[in-house]
């Protein structure tokens, strides 16, 4: 017995059922077209702004932890400082030698607002950012850095010029102390913001290791690039007075 098929006729080519499955399911392949393409550029969009924003807080976090370690210093040549003043007031006849070891520990705070100026003059880099606490407290490491540098750094010198030459009752006499404890408090300060912000955006010591081995390998490259473009300025100067004195001689 043979059997036969048909397709019926609600769902023949040219039928109204027809023509209305054909346009469901191209509906639905352009739907997932548009679903892809969206999802896909949005998908770079977010990891785009998720690595501008990775290298925005690596640069602020190295440059908090170069301002920090300039800070240390700082500190450090505060306290040596008081140690000469002890030396020299256990044996007055080393003064001669000693005052100019003291000259050499006025302290410095060695940074540049470069990162600063970046960070905090734009609103579209503290947006991509997206943490205020994070924005707050690299503010306040600005302005504490800022105010580390006039009240302690910039003080201490400008009283010791103001003293030269120094003699040994005024070296005695100068109140390094008062400078050491608020430099023991601005460092404070400083180490927990600092410490805060990398808990804050999970950034790690190594990280940060890494970021300036690639900075400095970068400043590196641009450094022997421009040496180079020297040289061939050089070179080319040099023809120059050449083909001058050349035509000279003509």
């Amino acid at each position: 017995m043979n059997i036969k098929l048909h397709t019926p006729k609600s769902l023949k080519m040219g039928s109204g059922m027809a023509s209305a499955k054909q346009f469901l399911l191209s509906l639905l392949a352009t739907s997932v077209s548009i679903a892809l393409t969206f999802g896909t550029a949005a998908i770079i969009d977010y990891n785009a702004k998720q690595k501008s924003k990775r290298e925005i807080v690596m640069m602020v976090m190295y440059d908090m932890h170069n301002s920090l370690k300039s800070i240390e210093e700082a500190d450090s040549k505060i306290r040596l400082s008081m140690d000469v003043q002890r030396q020299i007031a256990e044996d007055t006849t080393q003064f001669d030698k000693l005052r100019f070891q003291m000259a050499r520990l006025i302290p410095r705070a060695v940074y540049t607002e470069t990162t600063e100026r970046i960070f905090s003059s734009s609103i579209e880099t503290i947006n991509t950012v997206g943490n205020v606490l994070f924005t707050e407290n690299v503010a306040e490491f600005y302005q504490n850095r800022q105010l580390y540098k006039t009240t302690i750094c910039d003080s201490i010198a400008n009283e010791v010029t103001r003293q030269a030459p120094i003699s040994i009752k005024g070296t005695l006499d100068f109140d390094f102390m008062s400078y050491a404890i608020l430099s023991c408090y601005f460092l404070k300060d400083l180490r927990h913001l600092y410490h805060q912000c990398k808990q804050m955006m999970d950034v790690t010591d190594e990280e940060i290791e890494a970021y300036r081995k690639e900075k400095e390998q970068m400043e590196k490259s641009i450094s022997e690039e421009q040496g180079n473009n020297s040289d061939q300025n050089e070179v080319i100067q040099l023809q120059e007075k050449i083909n001058a004195a050349k035509e000279k001689i003509n």
